[in-house]
C-alpha cells in the first residue's frame, strides 16, 4: 500500500486515456458555465498541469466539474451577464472570480482551513451535492429535449401565460433564486413532451442509455470511459451524415500560431487572456460590493476543497495514500490562479476523473500533467468536435448526475435533525446559488442543533 512505484510508460498510457475520455466533459462543462463549449477545450490543459506540478496525490485530477461550473454560473449569474455585455466579456469576469476564489484558497490553507474543514456535518455535505446534482441536471436537460436548447426553452416557457408569470414574479420577488427559475423551467419541460423536439431527444435518449450501461455491454478490456467517447462519436458522425439541425458544438476559432504561448524554444497553443482586463472586470459590482464578493470566493474555496478532502480521504484510506490538506488547498489555489489566466472557470478535485486515473494505472502526478500536454497540443485538431450535437454532449451530463438526483441514497440514510438538515440544504441550495445554500445549510445545522431539546448523534 501507499504511492505506487513511479513508471512513466504506465502514466503515460494513463494520461492519454485520461485526455481522449474527458474531452466531452470539457465541451458539456464549459456550456453548463455559460461560455462556449470549445473554450473548455482550449482553457482546460494549463490549469490541470499546474496542478499536477503541485498536487502530492498521484491519482487526483483535477479540472472544471459540473459543480464549479454550475457554482461559477449561479454565483455570476451568467445568463444574463452574456446577454448583455457579450460571451467576451463574461470569460473575463469568470476569469476574474477564478482569480479571487484561488486567492482565497491560499488564504484557507495559510490558516489551516483543512482542518476545519473536516469538522463541516455530513448532513450539510450530503445534501450541498445533492442540491448541486438537481442544478446540473436542470441546467443540461434542455439541450437534450430541444432542437435550440436553452433559449428555445426559454421562449416556450415566456410564451406561456401560466409559466411566464411565474418566472416574471420570481425574478422580481425573488431574486437571488436562480435555480428557482431553473426548476421552473425543467418541469415545464417534463409536462410538456408536446414540445420537445424529435430529433435530439431521440438522440439525447439514446446517447444517454448507452453512456449509463454501456460498461457492462462493452469488452472489459477497453478503458474506462469508452462509452462516452463512442458515445460522442457516433452521435458526431450522425450529426455529419444527415446534416443534423439541432444545436452543435459549433465552429472553433483556429488558433494564431503567433499568439501562442512560448516555452523553452516551443509554441504552445495556449492563448492568454490581457490581465489588465481581467482585473477590471466588475466583478464586486457584481457581487455588490468587495466584502460580499470576499465571502462568495471564500465559500467557494471552501466547497472546492471538501470535494479534494473527500477524494484524497478515499485514496488514503483504500490505498494508504497520505495527504496533506494545506498541499492540496495550494494546489487548488494555484490552478485557479492558472484558470484565471485562460479564463477558465474556476477548477476543483474531479472523482469520476480521479477514479479514471487510478482504475487505468497512474503511478505518479505525471499522468495529469501528460493528460493536460495532450489537451493543449492537440487543440488545433479539435475542430472535428464542431458537429457534435450539445443533445450528446447533456447526455454526458445527465447520465452522471440523474441516479443520485431520483435515488438521494445518502440524503435518505440521514436521521433525525440530520436529515432534515441534509433536505434543507439540498432544496435551498437546488433553488437559490450553490455558494448561499452551502452557507444556509451551515447556519441552518447549527441552529437546529442548538434548539434541540436533546442532542442527537451525528452521523
Amino acid at each position: 500500500m501507499g504511492k505506487p512505484k513511479l513508471n512513466p510508460l504506465r502514466d503515460l498510457i494513463s494520461g492519454a486515456i485520461m485526455a481522449a475520455t474527458s474531452v466531452p466533459q470539457l465541451i458539456a462543462y464549459a456550456e453548463t458555465a455559460g461560455y462556449a463549449g470549445h473554450h473548455g477545450l482550449s482553457s482546460a490543459g494549463p490549469p490541470l498541469l499546474a496542478w499536477g506540478l503541485v498536487t502530492g496525490s498521484p491519482f487526483m485530477n483535477a479540472g472544471v466539474t459540473s459543480i464549479t461550473a454550475l457554482m461559477a454560473k449561479s454565483d455570476l449569474d451568467g445568463e444574463s451577464f452574456v446577454n448583455e455585455y457579450g460571451e467576451e466579456k463574461y470569460i473575463e469576469l469568470v476569469a476574474a472570480y477564478s482569480l479571487w476564489v484561488g486567492l482565497a484558497s491560499v488564504v484557507l490553507a495559510v490558516v489551516g482551513f483543512g482542518k476545519l474543514a473536516q469538522g463541516v456535518p455530513k448532513a450539510v455535505r450530503t445534501g450541498f451535492k445533492w442540491g448541486c446534482s438537481v442544478g446540473v441536471l436542470v441546467s443540461a436537460l434542455p439541450n437534450g429535449l430541444f432542437a435550440k436548447g436553452g433559449k428555445e426553452l426559454k421562449t416556450l416557457v415566456a410564451n406561456s401565460e401560466l409559466w411566464g408569470f411565474i418566472v416574471k414574479e420570481l425574478k422580481a420577488r425573488a431574486p437571488a433564486a436562480t435555480g428557482a427559475v431553473n426548476v421552473t423551467g425543467f418541469i415545464f419541460s417534463l409536462t410538456h413532451p408536446f414540445e420537445w423536439s424529435l430529433t435530439p431527444t431521440l438522440l439525447f435518449l439514446i446517447c444517454t442509455w448507452f453512456v449509463m450501461n454501456g460498461k457492462r455491454l462493452l469488452p472489459k478490456s477497453l478503458p474506462p470511459g469508452t462509452e462516452v467517447i463512442l458515445a460522442t462519436a457516433i452521435a458526431t458522425v450522425y450529426s455529419v451524415a444527415f446534416e443534423y439541425t439541432g444545436s452543435v458544438v459549433g465552429e472553433i476559432p483556429p488558433m494564431d500560431p503567433d499568439a501562442g504561448l512560448k516555452v523553452f524554444g516551443m509554441t504552445l497553443p495556449v492563448k492568454l487572456l490581457d490581465y489588465q482586463k481581467v482585473l477590471n472586470a466588475p466583478l464586486a459590482d457584481r457581487f455588490g460590493g468587495y466584502p460580499f464578493l470576499f465571502i462568495s470566493a471564500t465559500l467557494f474555496a471552501a466547497v472546492n476543497f471538501l470535494s479534494i478532502m473527500g477524494i484524497a480521504s478515499g485514496f488514503e484510506s483504500e490505498n494508504g495514500i497520505a495527504w496533506s490538506a494545506p498541499r492540496e488547498l495550494m494546489s487548488q489555489g494555484v490552478s485557479c490562479g492558472v484558470a484565471a489566466l485562460v479564463g477558465s472557470a474556476p477548477v476543483s478535485g474531479s472523482m469520476s476523473r480521479s477514479l479514471i486515473s487510478r482504475m487505468t494505472g497512474t503511478t505518479s502526478q505525471l499522468a495529469c500533467m501528460l493528460t493536460a500536454l495532450i489537451w493543449i497540443f492537440m487543440l488545433p485538431y479539435m475542430s472535428i468536435m464542431t458537429p457534435t450535437p450539445k443533445a450528446a454532449l447533456s447526455a454526458v451530463i445527465v447520465s452522471a448526475v440523474v441516479k443520485s438526483v431520483l435515488v438521494p441514497k445518502d440524503i435518505m440514510k440521514l436521521q433525525g435533525l440530520d436529515s432534515i438538515s441534509g433536505w434543507t440544504t439540498g432544496i435551498v441550495t437546488a433553488v437559490t446559488s450553490p455558494t448561499i445554500g452551502f452557507g444556509f445549510g451551515l447556519l441552518f445545522h447549527g441552529l437546529l442543533k442548538l434548539a434541540s431539546p436533546k442532542k442527537e448523534k451525528s452521523e
